[in-house]
């Protein structure tokens, strides 16, 4: 007996997203962040100065060192950042160099992304009941209806911003993973696609940091295929298990082995990160699984979910990581692609009304932010900024300043535009939370990137640390954080050793930290002259020390 689909389509509902509009949305969210910013403190800079270390040729590519320690970047990602800055970093800023083929990557995010739901969304089951008397949706009108969707879900996705547009290992591995979505859809339909994708998603996956959940997605695979009623489904199970295989072998070439698993901070992270991380996607989702659950063994539910469940025991095994809950977005966005045919007008209206407010409210933050720095009205905010980021002198690009008025003018069309008559197409209900959230990333990129990059990027610390250290030194500097040492190996151009007890001849310069600001109260340190207390502007709580090496020990040649 079959089952009645719950999805309704019309023709006309399966409109789908103009192809000039698509581009030009992926552009305004792609591009923003890309140009004009120093690596960030956090994921980002550290990743950044294990390429920059490979690139000038201070560690081979497959075990990348910072410092003379062993970095944490995946050796896949690293290379990848390290290549891009041998061959382009002669004529552009190196940080622009590495940035560019992980901005490529993202795009490969949201092409998998929308093929995927494409293809799931061509499957038989996936197309909405006929008419009687016909006026249904064309079945590839639908299914790219649906696809794009899930492109839009994608970009809505509060979690992406960051993350999407860092030069981390772990856009490596959303890659990677967009790319096994992919081929698990196309496994019904396309052969010798599917196979290649499967053999380059779960190797580069394993080496990019994470073996052990490629491993476990090509078990996942694994059994949906089995499962799949479609033949060619079942035949591209044994290409699961060698790409498996495949991953294993380049976790062990890399020596990137590594379980690591620990218990969250808080338990309340288990549910407070995921509400907002994959934001909208997650309320779209439930709705799917519950609209279709009496068809969760067919390909369209079964391949996303399936996946997006191993990806979740991997999540709470990291202990509510966001940057393993970073891997879930694409499944979880071709999920959520799938209620949009069943989705009530109520829960369509409350997004739509939802987005507006919130999404306008922080453009209009934004705007007010950029005004009180550039103009000094309201002159609040920009006092606030200037008790959080002393020092800090703005700056205004006319380009920036022109791409944020036309980004705010496009949302305001997109607005007028969904509040009107406009109620056909599938993809109407995520048109809103996505435009909303590219208008802010790209306010943020414009408007606001000069007082986010002082007061993320390491560069205001080198520069207070240059007058006193001479161009070229070797620095000591065991027990800094891996994105200070890559500050002061790029903005410094000083060579850095880190490893303790690791003094290299001509090494007369030390950097420590101190807890506390107040001159007189760092240690002494035999053998060593303090010359310089400085303080990174937005950090209120410590201070790094500079020390020089005595004349006396230089003569002796001896150390503390």
């Amino acid at each position: 007996m079959n089952t009645p689909k719950p999805a309704l389509v019309s023709a006309r509902a399966a409109e789908r997203l103009p192809r000039l509009a698509l581009l030009l949305f992926c552009a305004a969210y792609v591009l923003p962040g890309l140009f004009g910013r120093d690596p960030w403190r956090g994921g980002e800079l550290p990743a950044f100065g294990a390429m920059a270390s490979v690139a000038r040729g201070d560690s081979p590519w497959w075990a990348p060192t910072l410092g003379g320690l062993p970095a944490d970047a995946a050796p896949l990602a690293t290379g990848l950042g390290a290549l891009a800055m041998k061959l382009l970093g002669g004529w552009m800023d190196p940080a622009l160099a590495a940035r560019l083929p992980f901005a490529l990557l993202l795009v490969g995010v949201l092409a998998c992304t929308w093929y995927a739901c494409y293809l799931l969304a061509r499957t038989e089951a996936a197309q909405p009941v006929p008419f009687a008397f016909g006026g249904e949706a064309h079945p590839v009108d639908y299914a790219r209806a649906v696809a794009d969707g899930a492109l839009l879900a994608l970009v809505a996705s509060l979690g992406l911003l960051q993350p999407g547009h860092e030069t981390t290992p772990e856009l490596v591995q959303l890659f990677a993973l967009s790319l096994f979505l992919y081929a698990m859809a196309a496994s019904g339909w396309q052969q010798a696609p599917a196979r290649l994708a499967a053999l380059l998603a779960l190797p580069l996956l394993a080496g990019s940091g994470a073996p052990v959940m490629a491993l476990a997605l090509a078990l996942g695979g694994i059994v949906i295929c089995r499962r799949s009623s479609y033949p060619l489904a079942q035949a591209f199970a044994p290409w699961l298990a060698g790409a498996g295989l495949a991953a294993a072998l380049t976790a062990w070439a890399l020596g990137s082995w590594a379980l690591r698993l620990r218990l969250p901070d808080s338990p309340l992270d288990l549910i407070e990160l995921p509400l907002w991380f994959l934001w909208p996607s997650w309320v779209l989702a439930g709705w799917t699984l519950w609209q279709w659950r009496r068809h969760a063994g067919h390909r369209h539910i079964a391949v996303p979910a399936g996946i997006a469940g191993v990806l979740l025991l991997g999540w709470l095994a990291s202990g509510g990581s966001d940057r393993a809950l970073l891997l879930m977005l694409p499944a979880t966005a071709v999920l959520a692609a799938f209620a949009l045919p069943t989705l009530s007008r109520s829960l369509s209206a409350a997004i739509d009304w939802f987005s507006v407010f919130a999404f306008s409210l922080c453009a209009l933050a934004s705007w007010t932010m950029w005004l009180s720095l550039g103009w000094g009205w309201p002159a609040k905010p920009a006092a606030n900024v200037m008790k959080l980021a002393p020092g800090y002198v703005h700056s205004m690009a006319p380009l920036g300043v022109a791409a944020a008025l036309a980004g705010t003018l496009a949302w305001l069309a997109l607005v007028k535009w969904r509040t009107g008559r406009h109620r056909s197409p599938l993809w109407k209900s995520l048109v809103l939370p996505a435009g909303g959230v590219a208008l802010n990333w790209l306010l943020l990129m414009t408007l606001l990137l000069p007082v986010l990059d002082y007061a993320r990027s390491q560069r205001p610390l080198v520069e207070r640390l240059a007058p006193h250290l001479p161009a070229g030194s070797c620095v000591l500097a065991p027990g800094q954080d891996r994105s200070t040492l890559a500050a002061l190996a790029h903005h410094g151009g000083w060579r850095v050793e880190a490893r303790p007890g690791h003094e290299p001849p001509g090494c007369d310069w030390l950097i420590a930290s101190s807890r506390r600001r107040e001159p007189g109260s760092e240690p002494a340190r035999l053998g060593w002259t303090l010359v310089a207390r400085v303080h990174r502007p937005t950090d209120r709580s410590g201070s790094t020390l500079l020390y020089r090496r005595q004349a006396a020990t230089l003569a002796g040649g001896t150390t503390p």
